[in-house]
């Protein structure tokens, strides 16, 4: 089930910007209240599933499914938020390029985007080269990707993080009491596993982690060039070109990846794309 909703979850944001269309180089941009504005609106929509006792199915298939189901609707949910985004971030380079006024509401809206992808807008203002490195981070990733990890990470929904903390990523947090702390924390260690209030929160973090860690440029390299080869990034082939930039997402390197892949592999039927 799903919500629309007003903010809930400490990983989303609700924007809304007013951009203006297409103008012809000559026309006087500073008469605002003459431009028709084209609305873009972000809306923060609130995934209400029951999360199934995985431990209790035995038979493989069911539960593969029963996994994959649960966690599809938030991924889904998560991915269209990206692609509204990538929709706000184009419209604005479009409007910059044409000379069209951005009002201090828009700016506004555009700086706590950027903030949240940890690329603050520059003391000099928007400009096309902040834009062209949002959109790079800006971007959605393959549910193929995203549900192989989680089964990965999560031991299919059965692992105390999953079943606790809603943790299906292998997140760590460092701040006392935010999470559960690992039975096998090695002495002086002070890492937790973020504990979430949902499943699609959890999705939201690693989506973020994905899109604006410094660990996974070469994920986000990839997937550039995908676009400009106009690639299907839904796809299931995506999924495993993109999974060749998770070498940091494990200290298993590439025996990571290997196995990641054999898995998307394997559960191909399960894929809607």
């Amino acid at each position: 089930m799903i919500k629309n909703a007003l903010p809930i979850a400490v990983f989303s944001s609700v924007l809304a910007m007013m951009v203006y269309p297409f103008l012809s180089s000559d026309t006087a941009v500073a008469i605002s209240h003459e431009l028709t504005p084209v609305e873009i609106e972000i809306e923060t929509v609130t995934v209400d599933n029951d999360k199934p006792n995985f431990a209790a199915i035995s038979e493989v298939t069911e539960k593969k499914q029963a996994f994959f189901d649960y966690l599809r609707v938030s991924v889904d949910v998560e991915n269209k938020r990206i692609v509204a985004e990538r929709e706000l971030l184009t419209a604005t380079k479009i409007a910059i390029k044409n000379n069209a006024v951005i009002t201090k509401e828009q700016q506004a809206n555009l700086a706590r985007l950027g903030n949240s992808y940890n690329w603050p807008i520059p003391a000099s203002g928007i400009d096309n080269a902040w834009l062209e490195e949002m959109l790079h981070r800006v971007n959605v990733i393959p549910e193929a990707l995203i549900l192989t990890q989680a089964a990965n990470e999560s031991a299919w929904g059965t692992s105390r993080f999953a079943v606790q903390a809603n943790n299906y990523f292998g997140q760590w947090c460092f701040s006392k009491g935010c999470g559960l702390v690992p039975e096998q924390r090695p002495e002086g260690a002070t890492h937790e596993v973020a504990k979430f209030d949902s499943a699609q929160q959890s999705v939201n973090a690693y989506l973020m982690n994905i899109n604006r860690n410094a660990a996974y440029s070469e994920l986000r390299d990839i997937r550039a060039q995908m676009m400009l080869n106009q690639s299907d990034l839904t796809s299931p082939d995506a999924a495993l070109a993109l999974s060749q930039g998770l070498q940091r997402y494990s200290e298993r390197g590439q025996a990571y990846i290997d196995e990641l892949q054999t898995m998307i592999r394997f559960n191909h039927k399960f894929w809607l794309t």
